[in-house]
């Protein structure tokens, strides 16, 4: 993050402007419309940006710059076609320590004027930082679309039932969730018809009906193989509604900054032979948060009932009549393959896949390896990095053929996926030579052939 992102209140409070053409015009707009009172400051000034000084209060000193043109203002912005003037101006305005903003000239700027969606009170700034101010536009062109304009007036409902709703609920968690009740619902539906009487009717209505004390939930989601844009929009949302966290180290940083700003964040995740929470705690823990009120969101890597032990967290859920969501996820299985090229399962080849946990207890294949060595299925090894050797000479032994394609595919869905292609009697050797390190997945079957062949690897990322 290059620049923080804050808005600053400008109303009645005075800004230098220094420009008298079309680019100070357009600033000068914006600063209008936020209230600030404009000093312009210009050899000459065009008729419109006279129009909207003498509106807004402020006042025009014809002639160049000079430092004490900074006295007592609260923002600079240099909008001249003249590239010295603009230096001096954020030299003078940097070293009193004043925010300045240089029209085109990121590097003299220590603020930036974003792309703006204005749905007063709300109000959306979009920023690339000054790197590619025709993008930010155009997101801002897209978000304009999407958005309604009425969302200016139910953002007005809410200022006005604002300290109604917080002398209802004194706790922060309750409040949201009454709004987010609100905001999403049919009271939210009458605003968007054009009946803000009847909102703000049914809103009252609400409010009085209203129990103070709200239950606790979880909701138990997959967060998908790494990349966050395979996340479903119901994980999404969850995700965004969650004040409590319990995450595995399989989930994505990418896909970590999706989860609310503002919800507490605990880690519980697990590496071979090293448990950051053990499961048992983990359950209770789920049940703990939940009889506390909260909203709690179990994101784990991948779907939750593969390999993710969703099932034994729920039994405790359910045990102690705690309500609960499961939202399913993209599967390492499918999430990697496709990254990498490999259909799991083709007519010619594989007519079944398995998926299989490669975690070996104790280095001990407790697997019925001569139903895994028949041809015509694909096998998929979660977890079995560790027990790629065994694997690979336990489907030797019960008669798989040496020369069978394997894929050992690193950090799948990632920017760092890696795929390593091999045969059952040559891959744990090209694994050691190149070095591998988890999360990987290990495909088995003569579908990996036809990832050269179909020439799919890159198209998703």
């Amino acid at each position: 993050m290059e620049y923080f992102p804050f808005f600053m209140h400008l109303r009645g409070r005075p800004v230098l402007l220094v420009g008298g053409g079309d680019i100070a015009i357009r600033k000068a707009r914006l600063l209008n419309k936020a209230g600030a009172r404009l000093q312009v400051v210009s050899r000459e000034v065009a008729p419109e940006l006279e129009a909207i000084v003498r509106d807004g209060g402020g006042s025009i000193r014809v002639g160049e710059f000079t430092p004490d043109d900074l006295n007592a203002v609260v923002l600079v912005l240099a909008a001249t076609d003249n590239a010295e003037v603009n230096r001096n101006i954020s030299e003078h305005a940097q070293a009193r320590q004043l925010p300045v903003n240089v029209v085109d000239s990121p590097e003299l700027c220590t603020v930036i004027t974003p792309a703006i969606v204005d749905r007063s009170p709300l109000m959306i700034a979009i920023s690339s930082g000054g790197e590619a101010p025709v993008l930010a536009r155009r997101v801002r062109a897209q978000l304009e679309q999407w958005l309604p304009t009425s969302y200016g007036r139910l953002a007005g409902l809410a200022s006005r039932f604002r300290q109604a709703v917080k002398d209802k609920f004194s706790d922060g968690d309750q409040r949201r969730r009454f709004w987010e009740q609100v905001l999403s619902g049919p009271i939210a539906e009458q605003v968007y018809a054009g009946k803000d009487e009847q909102a703000d009717r049914m809103l009252r209505e609400q409010l009085a009906q209203q129990n103070d004390t709200v239950g606790g939930e979880v909701y138990l989601v997959g967060g998908g193989p790494g990349d966050p844009e395979l996340l479903t929009l119901k994980a999404l949302r969850l995700m965004q509604q969650a004040e409590v966290v319990l995450y595995d180290r399989l989930v994505s940083d990418e896909v970590m900054e999706l989860v609310r700003r503002d919800a507490d964040r605990i880690y519980v995740g697990k590496k071979r032979s090293e448990h950051a929470v053990p499961q048992p705690d983990i359950n209770q823990l789920l049940v703990d948060l939940a009889q506390q009120g909260k909203r709690v969101l179990r994101l784990k890597g991948g779907d939750p009932f593969i390999f993710g032990r969703g099932g034994e967290e729920i039994e405790l859920l359910a045990a102690n009549h705690i309500p609960f969501q499961v939202v399913p996820g993209i599967t390492a299985a499918s999430g990697c393959a496709a990254y990498a090229g490999i259909p799991l399962t083709h007519r010619d080849h594989a007519q079944s896949v398995r998926f299989i946990t490669g975690h070996l207890k104790n280095n001990n294949p407790n697997l019925s390896w001569p139903e895994l060595a028949q041809p015509g299925q694909t096998l998929v090894f979660y977890m079995g990095l560790l027990g790629l050797k065994e694997i690979a000479q336990q489907l030797m032994h019960n008669g798989r053929s040496a020369s069978t394609p394997v894929a050992l595919i690193e950090k799948g869905t990632t920017d760092e996926q890696r795929v390593i292609v091999a045969t059952l009697d040559t891959i744990n050797a090209k694994v050691e030579d190149l070095g591998a390190n988890g999360p990987t997945l290990i495909i088995v079957g003569e579908v990996v052939s036809l990832r050269e062949q179909l020439d799919w690897f890159g198209t998703n990322r």
